[in-house]
């Protein structure tokens, strides 16, 4: 099949989720076109099968802001004629698949079927603000698919937008082969020349992901035990962040990597994940850690419990409680075996629930799905 992909390319799930996809389609044979106005994150491997088409935007004095959605759309549509494409996979629904639903009117009989994925924030975000409200729910009842990558979200788009046409849930999901444990393999040395414990935390730094939160769990662990932070990442909240680790003596045990795109190097030298979010709609972070064999303590919010299962893979803590968390974290660290148990637990659930292999095939059957009735 020949797919395109449209995104936000920033580091974020929904940007590495859509990203990884691509490139496990093409592994598989598919022909795939990143329409997008950078290159995402995370694609760096080149393939004859792998392209990448920019969205150039007019500056014209006229516009306060860029018109990106019909920039989008109109290169959609020269994409779609030039490499004759079968179908478009949009992930976020605002405003991808309005764009997308514009390529579509414009090919008049040539139909092209487009397919969204909800991600999180464009329905939870979009649900508290109630002006987006018809356009959202009018591109996702115009989509010729749509996923959630968890139930929860299937629930909640399902609930706040009225949607009346079936959602698939088909859930985020990792390359066991890529991201996998460590076997002594990796840089720990580098960060814990002393044999410290190393927690770790993954995200794009914004408020929702509740980075203060992290530096104060690991300002109570510290105290108890010595230990060591990997923060990887980078967004809003990391100024704070750094701001907290100096007024708190922890300089030396944090340590700021900024984004990366080999993470699994850095999470599989992890002892324990911290993701103390007010939201995830999945825990794509978790599920990447959870692959390298290490347990997580996340907030039980959104979709995380249908990730990780709280005393199996790690725990699962009410958002906010960072002392409760601080007290999880301490007992996989200090309960002898714990963390190995955890981990191993963590690494059996990610390969036989969210590997790439069995959830690419997954999406094929949706596109040859939505093809048929084309």
């Amino acid at each position: 099949m020949r797919i395109g992909i449209t995104c936000y390319p920033t580091y974020g799930g929904s940007g590495v989720v859509a990203t990884e996809l691509g490139l496990e389609l093409a592994a598989r044979g598919h022909d795939v076109h990143f329409i997008s106005y950078s290159v995402p994150v995370r694609m760096s491997e080149a393939s004859e099968r792998i392209h990448f088409h920019e969205v150039e935007v007019m500056n014209y004095p006229l516009f306060d802001h860029p018109p990106y959605t019909l920039a989008l759309a109109t290169q959609m549509y020269n994409v779609a004629v030039n490499e004759s494409l079968d179908l478009l996979h949009v992930h976020y629904a605002i405003p991808h698949s309005v764009s997308a639903y514009l390529a579509r009117a414009m090919l008049g009989r040539r139909r092209l079927p487009f397919i969204t994925t909800l991600h999180g924030t464009d329905i939870t975000l979009v649900g508290a603000d109630r002006s987006y409200l018809p356009i959202t729910r009018f591109s996702i009842e115009e989509s010729d698919g749509v996923t959630a990558i968890s139930d929860y979200l299937r629930q909640v788009t399902l609930r706040e937008f009225d949607i009346k046409r079936n959602v698939e849930v088909i859930p985020n999901f990792v390359n066991c082969d890529v991201f996998q444990p460590a076997d002594g393999k990796c840089r720990r040395e580098e960060y814990a020349p002393n044999g410290e414990h190393v927690l770790v935390h993954l995200s794009n730094f914004r408020p929702v992901k509740r980075v203060p939160d992290v530096v104060e769990i690991f300002a109570h662990v510290r105290r108890e035990i010595p230990a060591k932070l990997l923060m990887i990442g980078d967004g809003p909240d990391r100024a704070v962040a750094e701001w907290m680790v100096r007024d708190k003596n922890l300089a030396r045990d944090v340590i700021f990597l900024g984004k990366q795109n080999m993470v699994q190097e850095l999470l599989n030298c992890a002892d324990v994940l911290l993701l103390p979010s007010d939201l995830e709609s999945f825990g794509l972070a978790a599920l990447e850690g959870m692959a390298c064999g290490v347990p997580a303590v996340c907030s039980h919010v959104g979709g995380v419990p249908e990730v990780i299962r709280d005393g199996v893979e790690g725990y699962l803590v009410p958002a906010r409680d960072v002392q409760t968390m601080a007290a999880r974290a301490l007992d996989i660290l200090t309960t002898p075996g714990r963390r190995e148990q955890m981990g191993h637990a963590a690494r059996q659930r990610a390969t036989s629930t969210f590997c790439s292999t069995k959830i690419i095939p997954l999406y094929e059957k949706l596109y040859e799905r939505v093809l048929a009735e084309h």
